[in-house]
């Protein structure tokens, strides 16, 4: 089994210290199996014996916590008076009022505190009132190319942009891996998680009545990743396709869907009034496999395949990331991180003089020395351009 080392070393400095670690992200990501491997960690480690309570709500053992209350009376049976106490709650997010009883043991300093969740909420302005500096939050992501060609490592990697197209193709969930790699085996499973996360995550925990609509609302976004929205749009896109419903709603479920990790959303940011914009933001994929099998794998999209990809890994890298607009013209990804900012412009092929000019003259409008680049996937260069680099893409998620 691949270790996700990147995972440990977020989380390694906060253990064994008075804060809740809380790992989020998409359904099958990964975040179960990498607690279980951080516990298999715990036991190796000499020195005093712990005790470790592991409660998964995706297991029947467990499905008698129904609430915050039986959640503090278990674990309160559970751990070991006076010795190292470690407490796991897997998809905590099933627990009703969980918070409550999290805060409590934090302030008993009954352990240190391990959390995963599949939905955004559980970050909530109300939670995060309650545990006001208390929490670290650790985003798991799917597997980013590099794992990707981890999880391959028995396979023939020799042709590494073959192995390219099929992670474009599939994404990076890690129990694709256990399959034959082919669209009809490996969409169908995928189409199955997609549907438990609408069903569980979505319909389920808020009530939802029109399914359909529900479905309609990701599919359009799908079918725009990457491109400039509003609930506005959506709503009267769905208007011509004799389905009423109003703003408010659209605005809701598509809430909703970014809550369960299926989009994430990116703002715009003005680069010369220096501020961020409040309409039409940009959606990407949490996952290009989960894209592919809701619309089929088409290669003509490979251009907002690529860009998706690159956002992706920008947010495994920690950068807050946003959409750049100068005046009438766009910068793909303003990254953030650590108050350095790097522009990004991501394009298929810089094939000919006009693309060359639409990708780098917004990056040339910009009057500051932080690094811009383009990303192509391109393999042969020439000169960097008015001392903007360009990099291919794959060499670019390869790197350190």
């Amino acid at each position: 089994m691949i270790e996700r080392e990147q995972y440990f070393e977020k989380i390694t400095p906060f253990v064994n210290k008075p804060v809740i670690k809380i790992i989020t992200g998409l359904r099958r990501c990964g975040k179960s199996t990498f607690l279980k491997m951080f516990i298999d960690r715990l036991f190796k480690e000499s020195g005093k014996k712990k005790n470790i309570v592991y409660i998964s709500m995706e297991l029947m053992e467990f499905e008698f916590i129904t609430d915050y209350k039986v959640l503090y009376d278990h674990i309160k049976k559970s751990i070991s008076i006076g010795g190292e106490n470690y407490i796991f709650i897997d998809e905590v997010q099933e627990i009703n009022g969980w918070e409550k009883a999290v805060n409590s043991l934090l302030a008993e300093n009954a352990g240190d505190i391990y959390l995963t969740g599949s939905n955004s909420r559980l970050l909530s302005s109300e939670f995060a009132t309650l545990l006001t500096g208390r929490y670290v939050e650790i985003p798991m992501f799917p597997l980013s190319f590099k794992e990707f060609l981890l999880f391959r490592e028995s396979k023939n990697k020799k042709n590494i942009e073959k192995e390219f197209e099929l992670f474009l193709k599939f994404g990076g969930l890690p129990g694709i891996h256990y399959l034959e790699l082919v669209d009809e085996v490996v969409f169908q499973y995928i189409k199955s998680i997609y549907s438990t996360i609408l069903l569980k995550d979505i319909v389920s925990r808020h009530s939802i009545r029109d399914v359909f609509l529900l479905e309609k609302i990701a599919a359009f976004i799908f079918d725009n990743c990457g491109s400039i929205t509003s609930s506005k749009k959506i709503a009267d896109y769905l208007k011509s396709q004799r389905l009423k419903t109003g703003v408010d709603t659209v605005q809701n479920y598509i809430g909703y869907l970014n809550d369960a990790h299926l989009f994430s959303k990116s703002g715009r940011f003005d680069l010369k009034g220096k501020r961020y914009l409040e309409l039409f933001e940009k959606y990407y994929s949490g996952d290009q496999g989960i894209r592919h099998s809701v619309l089929g794998y088409k290669k003509n999209d490979i251009a907002g395949i690529l860009e998706n990809v690159v956002y992706l890994e920008l947010l495994r890298r920690g950068y807050t990331v946003s959409t750049g607009k100068y005046d009438d013209l766009e910068v793909d990804f303003v990254a953030e991180k650590n108050s350095v900012i790097k522009y990004i412009q991501v394009t298929y092929l810089l094939s000919s003089k006009e693309t060359e000019d639409r990708e780098f003259r917004p990056l040339e409008k910009i009057q500051d020395n932080y690094p811009k680049m383009v990303l192509s996937m391109d393999t042969v260069w020439g000169d960097n351009r008015n001392g903007i680099e360009r990099k291919n893409i794959i060499d670019f998620l390869l790197e350190n």
